[in-house]
């Protein structure tokens, strides 16, 4: 154990991190141990990964010094925050400029940060196409992540930026899955028309950071964007009537109707696919399947996830 090169693992008992730790925890023979970071490390998911092979640690993002101390001693840090816990991107910021402190300070050797692109250099906030929210931002939980990188390069740590793409989750967590319209047909909505939509399993993302890791100072310096594949939606509602047996069909609304939906952070999520869909093209060449693959040989494509997952969005085939 000694001898391997320890990586901090942000948000090790979520679904990125948790990615990253398993990837490390099932190669042993790969070079790499594993310290995970959480506000919580008694938690029953921080016992079971201690219980796995996984050193365990407190620390709180918020507070600089806990992350000096949690990154001692190790060789990496998989850096990410999470906007929906607070829908703060001033918050990401603050967070994101103690990560890169405290990187400086304990001397990292190669920190990865996951992110997105700051949608604000591709619709500036006077382009009244997409709408502007909060007077700052366009689409905030995009645009504090991007806007971070900055803290990185500002105080020299060896960072790669990685660009993950729409998660695939999203189906379960936002409740995205199909739902039954009035006459009873099973429909997916978004306001994508008929652009492609770069998607990944949150999983992946934390086997393509391994791959990172693994691959060493060659990915020091860039941006490295991942998919697992590149779906419309139609497509994708096309797989979901595979899997269900059953007709599922593609609800195709403008982003203003999408905006105007009954739930909170509507607005947010219909400027976050109108602006997928207006700059499908920058979106998408960022966002490499092959070099994904690469980086990590189980890359899931969205029928292999979706056959995996379809009883978490309490669906049931015909």
């Amino acid at each position: 154990m000694s001898d391997t090169k320890r990586i901090a693992v942000i948000g090790a008992t979520g679904a990125q991190g948790g990615g990253l730790v398993r990837a490390i925890l099932s190669d042993p023979e790969g070079g790499f141990s594993v310290r995970g970071l959480s506000r919580t490390p008694d938690s029953t998911k921080s016992l079971n990964l201690e219980e796995a092979g996984a050193e365990m640690v407190e620390a709180d993002l918020d507070i600089m010094e806990s992350l000096e101390d949690a990154f001692r001693g190790v060789h990496g840090v998989f850096a990410m925050t999470n906007y929906w816990e607070h829908f703060s991107p001033e918050r990401e910021l603050m967070q994101a400029s103690h990560i890169a402190e405290a990187a400086k300070l304990a001397g990292v050797k190669h920190l990865i940060w996951s992110t997105m692109e700051d949608t604000r250099m591709y619709s500036p906030l006077d382009d009244p196409g997409i709408p502007t929210l909060r007077d700052a931002y366009k689409v905030p939980a995009f645009d504090g992540k991007g806007e971070a990188m900055a803290a990185f390069d500002e105080h020299r740590v060896p960072a790669t930026y990685l660009m993950s793409s729409f998660h695939w989750e999203n189906f379960i967590n936002f409740g995205m899955g199909p739902t039954k319209g009035p006459d009873g047909t099973l429909s997916i909505t978004a306001p994508m028309g008929e652009k492609q939509l770069p998607g990944i399993a949150v999983e992946d993302i934390g086997r393509c950071a391994y791959g990172i890791f693994k691959g060493g100072s060659k990915y020091i310096g860039q941006g490295i964007g991942v998919a697992g594949e590149r779906l419309t939606f139609a497509q994708m509602a096309y797989a979901f009537s595979r899997v269900l047996d059953v007709q599922v069909r593609y609800n195709d609304v403008t982003p203003e109707e999408y905006r105007a939906f009954p739930f909170p952070g509507a607005d947010e999520m219909g400027n976050m696919f109108q602006f997928m869909r207006d700059f499908s093209d920058d979106f998408c060449a960022v966002r490499d399947i092959p070099i994904a693959r690469g980086l990590n040989p189980q890359l899931q494509t969205f029928a292999q996830w979706l056959d995996a997952n379809l009883e978490n969005m309490h669906l049931k085939r015909a």
